[in-house]
């Protein structure tokens, strides 16, 4: 085997490695972006979820307010 084609022959493998290890690597970094997305939308939910809790939590004692108490409209001038 000539020289010149010992040098091609390591070029295309080194460079065949240097594809597929970036492959792997950028698959990876793909599928941790996607998975920190699952997170984040996860986060998302609850915290409206516990947004939803209060306003509820606040209409209930507003009624219960309303019930005893006698409440005057100040909005209106």
């Amino acid at each position: 085997m000539s020289t010149a084609s010992k040098i091609t022959l390591g070029s295309t493998l080194l460079g065949t490695v240097g594809i597929v290890v970036f492959v792997h690597w950028a698959q990876g970094a793909e599928k941790k972006a996607m998975h920190a997305g699952v997170v984040r939308d996860m986060e998302q939910q609850r915290a409206k979820r516990e947004r939803q809790a209060d306003f509820e939590m606040q209409r209930q004692l507003e009624e219960e307010y309303k019930k005893t108490q006698t409440v005057h409209d100040t909005t209106h001038a």
